[in-house]
């Protein structure tokens, strides 16, 4: 069963995937079906000519057959009863004609149905089975006009022998002078018009299997010729997709193929140059992020020594001045910060970043993240709760690059809580550690999901930002999850805040699996159904999500190297201690 299965299996992937399959297959099935009722009106128009001739001579012969019949009964006319019945045994023979062994038809004479007279004859046929293979139809035609020959199609069988053969039955009426009308019925087999009947019908289905094969034959000829180009274009565009910027079709010809591969040539030059072009200016915006933020250290390292000097000599000044002291001190610390991030970013883009692994109790690590955002929280009248172990929960990370991501996360959450709680939980099984940090703010739709981790991007540029953000950290705290093998993950619903879960392994190279945390919370609200109370469902992560006129609720993901989804039910054997 096993195997049928995969059989199956196979040929239907085969079918999906093969459009020379497909278009053979078809082609097949509808020249079968058209070889197959071509084959069935010609054999039975050779059948229905084979009938015809044979009817036309039979018809011919019985009426010649009968006037022998009727004319002899006329010459010698019987004396008697006894007399009679010789006259008609002898006349059988005559009647049957032929030869051989078989003879040219066989001959059966019964009383007719309105024949009064007294005497009567003894049922003579050459074929004891005769009397009862003609048909009452036949007779009733012969009866109600017996001036015309009538004939019929039947099956005759000798006695003792195989199966009944066709035969063409011809009737007419004939009178003897003692006995009155009586019913001739002349039969003729069709066996040599069936035999040669199926030699035409061997002769056909060989046709009909060769010309199918034939079809089937040209079909994936001509598929080939067709499909082949196609393959070829769509294994130039994997490998160009893959980096291979120099694959190319090769052009033959000057037919609509030919117009394809330099079409599609035409376009993979234009794509080169531009992936070129966009290369050469990645590489030129990656230089100068990192040149002029090096460049910036040393004027900055200047102005920073002068600004210090203002402020720590600010009470000398009047108040005005003092404030304008004070402002530039915090703008200068807010410079320093941007300019760590672009070099950290310059960093990542050159690929030279790397973990300096260490074995750091991770629970410390977050209450320790958590304790400098502490100050924002309470600015911002916002109530941060950690969930986190007494006990340690050791992994192999960087500590200084994990601190950071989870502080930007912190930070990120008090930023945009609108004054609500924000919640830093901490989970962990055998293969990796996850801190969830969720908000109960404004929350995220769709379009800002898709883009919550780009460079310098913000949810609404026009909020204020008391907090001195770069608009780098979350791209940044991304970086340093994939640097470590791990994930961030973002759910977001307009109005119920965000949630936002870093999973990173407990031993560093190793894979993180699915992580101990989910990444829906549980008290995120139920989304409404669609019309009729149809629930729409996100296709991403198989959350239930609302209509379009809805806020819809989603989960959106940054993985490395490709995002992974986590199930929605929570996990068995998760141990939370409330700090």
């Amino acid at each position: 069963m096993n195997q049928l299965a995969g059989l199956v299996g196979a040929v239907a992937s085969r079918w999906r995937r093969s459009l020379q399959v497909r278009v053979v297959a078809l082609t097949l099935a509808l020249g079968t079906v058209v070889v197959l009722a071509l084959g069935q009106f010609i054999l039975l128009d050779v059948a229905d000519g084979l009938v015809e001739q044979r009817r036309s001579f039979a018809l011919d012969d019985a009426r010649a057959q009968v006037a022998v019949a009727q004319e002899t009964f006329d010459q010698a006319p019987a004396q008697n009863a006894v007399a009679e019945q010789q006259l008609v045994n002898d006349l059988l023979p005559r009647l049957e004609g032929g030869s051989g062994p078989e003879p040219l038809r066989e001959v059966v004479l019964l009383r007719a149905a309105r024949n009064d007279r007294t005497v009567t004859l003894d049922e003579v046929s050459s074929n004891s089975l005769l009397p009862s293979t003609v048909t009452p139809e036949l007779r009733e035609g012969v009866e109600a006009d017996p001036d015309r020959l009538q004939s019929q199609l039947l099956q005759v069988r000798a006695p003792g022998g195989p199966d009944g053969v066709p035969a063409l039955a011809v009737g007419a009426t004939v009178t003897l002078p003692l006995s009155g009308e009586h019913e001739l019925y002349l039969v003729y087999r069709l066996e040599q018009e069936q035999q040669n009947l199926a030699v035409v019908e061997r002769a056909l289905l060989i046709g009909q299997l060769v010309l199918v094969l034939l079809v089937a034959g040209i079909a994936w000829l001509v598929t080939r010729l067709v499909v082949e180009p196609v393959r070829e274009a769509a294994g130039t565009a994997q490998r160009l997709s893959a980096g291979a910027l120099s694959e190319r079709m090769a052009e033959r010809g000057d037919d609509d193929l030919a117009m394809l591969s330099r079409s599609f040539n035409a376009m993979a030059d234009s794509l080169q140059r531009q992936i070129v072009q966009l290369e050469q200016l990645s590489h030129l915006q990656q230089r100068f992020v990192s040149d002029v933020s090096h460049e910036l250290r040393t004027p900055l390292t200047t102005i920073r020594m002068a600004a210090d000097l203002l402020h720590d000599r600010r009470q000398d000044f009047d108040p005005d001045t003092a404030r304008s002291v004070e402002l530039l001190q915090g703008q200068i610390d807010r410079f320093e910060v941007l300019l760590a991030d672009l070099l950290e970013v310059s960093r990542f883009d050159a690929g030279a970043a790397e973990l300096d692994v260490e074995t750091v109790d991770v629970s410390a690590l977050v209450r320790h993240a958590s304790d400098m955002v502490a100050g924002l929280a309470a600015s911002k009248g916002v109530d941060l709760v950690v969930h986190a172990p007494a006990q340690p929960v050791m992994g192999q990370v960087d500590r200084r690059r994990l601190e950071r991501v989870v502080r930007n996360l912190v930070s990120n959450a008090v930023e945009h809580a609108e004054g609500g709680d924000v919640t830093v939980r901490l989970g962990w099984d055998a293969q990796s550690v996850a801190v969830g940090v969720r908000d109960h703010g404004i929350g995220l739709d769709p379009a800002e999901l898709e883009r919550v981790f780009d460079r310098f991007w913000r949810a609404d540029p026009a909020r204020a930002r008391t907090s001195g953000g770069t608009g780098l950290g979350l791209a940044i705290s991304l970086e340093d999850a994939r640097l470590h093998g791990g994930r961030i993950e973002v759910w977001g619903a307009p109005g119920q805040g965000a949630h936002f879960v870093l999973t990173v392994p407990r031993r560093a190279g190793a894979d993180p699996g699915p992580g101990p945390l989910v990444v829906r919370p549980p008290d995120a609200l139920a989304p409404p159904s669609g019309p009729g109370g149809t629930v729409l469902r996100d296709v991403a992560v198989g959350h239930p999500a609302s209509i379009p006129a809805l806020p819809v609720d989603v989960v959106s993901s940054q993985t490395a190297p490709i995002p992974v989804f986590r199930p929605e039910a929570q996990p068995p054997g998760r141990v939370e201690v409330t700090r």
